[in-house]
């Protein structure tokens, strides 16, 4: 996130303003405590530096206290209920920024539909890139099978990960364990997120900064993913 940020400052889209809240769980704590020294060698300067406990109902005084530091760009290192609360209560109260992320369930269907246009703009975590025609196969697919749409990142990563196995039994010829594994160690696979091969036990290209462009959660920024959408400013609300 951090350096979407600069490169907006560097571009002179926003300022250097950030105001940052996190969930008080150990999600939002080690994102916030990793994000601080990131932050201010990015030339960003936290003007508002929040928690709030794991539950909390009321996030009206968190967003009040955000919007009165007056800052450029909003971030919370948050959980699905506060994703969404955080966003009702800064639309409600005129938080404007031109750079608004929340975490988790940003690229929820839900989080689309409850805010409608205004999510258009809203930064958050993962993000695929949807248009391929992997990715639109795998959507129809989805709400074939489910009766709901899918999700913009976790859950075309976790079939991904079946693609995985199943490419590496077929190739194998059989279940056999330690096979299959050897198999999935020295090959490439064929996804719907893309090709991946893992390296020292680890997929190392992933997505990890979206945003909704007209209706649709876009991947802006990734480990080595192709495909990024440009990160647009936020319209005021």
């Amino acid at each position: 996130m951090a350096d979407i940020l600069k490169k907006m400052v560097a571009a002179g889209q926003i300022g250097k303003r950030v105001a940052m809240v996190n969930v008080a769980a150990a999600f939002g704590i080690e994102l916030a405590n990793a994000a601080r020294p990131i932050f201010k060698k990015a030339g960003l300067e936290i003007v508002y530096d929040k928690s709030y406990p794991l539950g909390t109902q009321d996030l009206s005084p968190i967003v009040k206290g955000a919007k009165a530091a007056k800052p450029d760009a909003f971030v919370a290192w948050s959980y699905p209920p506060d994703t969404f609360g955080l966003t009702a209560q800064a639309k409600i109260q005129g938080l404007n920024t031109k750079a608004f992320y929340t975490a988790v369930a940003t690229a929820f269907p839900a989080f689309g539909g409850k805010f409608g246009k205004s999510a258009d703009g809203i930064l958050g975590a993962g993000g695929v890139n949807p248009d391929t025609p992997e990715m639109q196969a795998y959507f129809a697919a989805h709400k074939r099978v489910n009766g709901k749409p899918a999700d913009f990142w976790a859950s075309a990563m976790v079939y991904a990960t079946y693609q995985v196995l199943e490419q590496a039994i077929e190739g194998v010829g059989s279940t056999d364990r330690k096979a299959v594994t050897a198999y999935i160690k020295a090959n490439t696979f064929k996804t719907v997120i893309g090709p991946i091969r893992f390296k020292n036990q680890n997929n190392e290209k992933f997505w990890t900064v979206g945003q909704w462009q007209g209706g649709k959660f876009y991947g802006v920024s990734s480990t080595g993913r192709p495909g990024a959408k440009p990160v647009q400013v936020k319209k005021d609300w």
